[in-house]
């Protein structure tokens, strides 16, 4: 992944627009994490988060003690249904299964008070198990310690793939700043992650961001986000953390009705036969993209850390003996998109590959610290895409702690160009 919000001219106005889209667009966040995090690295070369609770390294911490889940024995409320649930529906070996039933946005906001202390509410919106945009849930509570944003999301994952493995791991320190995360297999099989972060990876605001994601092993993903503030955005802080405590997250997102909120979700159609699905972008392993960099580094470095995440990115902290410095590089197909605006004022050498280099301020929290880029897209239609970085820091929330990168700009370029990348594509 590439730390990169704000350097890149053609990130900026993508950045831009997208904060101003946000303003007055209720974003679907179970969707944004279960869609952005398994692309998040690639959507960052364009626009760069973490997503809620970031997404990025791995770094797992056991929960301790067995989670006992609520019973499912709650009254369960009058609910909308596209088709009854004690409705027989034909399968075909001609047995008959009942039809989940459908939960109305309204549903969704009763089943989500009835489950959170006793306050007052404000802006309130749900969307049902049908909604083109998936189920959901938001509303504004106030225990009396001040009002903060709750909000719910439900989606189907695939069970043992990337985009599961991925809601289930903690971020990297390195790359995402956050007070605590814990990740937990539960006793059916669920996995659990529970985060204490901010809704800012560069902490210009003191929003925090508390989440939890429940996976299932049929692959139920039901996320829970909530606020010290009564907006994920554009509010001031209200209280000093989020309302619900870990306990009350963990139990929150573990109702068993939320299960049956995803199974009611309507299943895509399969596509036709005659229609040709569309391809997919390989993704390169982030293994092979870290052992690369290390391959490509000067003799003279020491690697003293390395990480990265599960494709496309990796990172390495080296030493010249002047002090640590983070190096980071991102590996990644169908990057061709958008390449006039990303390179205009670049090279193109030889043989058609695009170059353009950045020197400017980091974009984290850090003070003085210095990014330095060379980013390169080979030519072809697969759009592949070589970026490296170097800082004056071995970590970007943390202040710079060397005058420059250990790595000089030729260097960087050196590596970008190196055709070892080549045994990727």
């Amino acid at each position: 992944m590439l730390e990169t919000d704000r350097p890149d001219p053609f990130e900026d106005r993508l950045s831009a627009a997208l904060r101003d889209a946000g303003d007055d667009f209720q974003a679907d966040r179970a969707a944004l994490v279960t869609a952005g995090r398994s692309r998040g690295r690639r959507a960052l070369l364009r626009r760069r988060t973490a997503v809620v609770g970031g997404v990025a390294g791995v770094a797992l911490a056991g929960v301790g003690g067995a989670l006992v889940l609520p019973a499912d024995d709650q009254a369960a409320p009058a609910r909308s249904t596209a088709a009854s649930a004690g409705t027989p529906k034909d399968t075909p070996n001609g047995t008959a299964t009942a039809a989940a039933a459908a939960f109305t946005g309204d549903d969704l906001l009763r089943e989500l008070k009835g489950l959170l202390p006793r306050g007052t509410y404000g802006e309130e919106w749900g969307r049902g198990s049908d909604h083109q945009l998936g189920p959901a849930a938001h509303l504004v509570h106030d225990d009396g310690g001040g009002a903060a944003a709750i909000g719910m999301g439900f989606a189907r994952v695939e069970p043992g793939s990337v985009q599961a493995r991925q809601l289930a791991a903690c971020p990297d320190h390195n790359v995402t700043p956050y007070d605590d995360c814990t990740s937990d297999r539960l006793p059916d099989g669920s996995t659990l992650r529970l985060y204490q972060g901010y809704e800012y990876p560069d902490l210009r605001v003191d929003t925090k961001l508390w989440t939890a994601d429940l996976v299932t092993a049929e692959g139920q993903h039901v996320s829970v986000s909530e606020w010290n503030s009564p907006a994920e955005k554009g509010a001031p802080v209200s209280r000093d953390e989020p309302p619900l405590s870990t306990e009350r997250l963990r139990a929150l997102v573990t109702a068993g009705v939320w299960r049956e909120v995803v199974d009611a979700i309507p299943k895509s159609p399969k596509p036709s036969r005659s229609t040709a699905p569309s391809p997919e972008l390989p993704e390169v392993s982030g293994k092979a993209v870290g052992d690369t960099l290390a391959a490509l580094l000067p003799g003279k470095l020491d690697v003293v850390a390395r990480g990265g995440q599960e494709s496309e990115y990796a990172y390495v902290v080296v030493d010249d003996g002047k002090g640590r410095s983070l190096v980071q590089v991102n590996v990644q197909y169908g990057m061709a998109d958008g390449a006039g605006q990303v390179y205009a004022g670049g090279e193109i050498l030889p043989g058609g590959t695009r170059l353009v280099t950045r020197q400017g301020p980091g974009e984290k929290a850090g003070a003085g610290v210095v990014m330095w880029t060379v980013d390169t897209l080979r030519p072809g239609p697969a759009g592949f895409r070589v970026v490296i970085s170097a800082f004056n820091t071995g970590d970007q929330n943390k202040d710079a702690t060397r005058d420059a990168p250990a790595l000089t700009m030729e260097q960087l370029r050196k590596i970008a160009l190196s055709g070892e990348w080549d045994a990727l594509r």
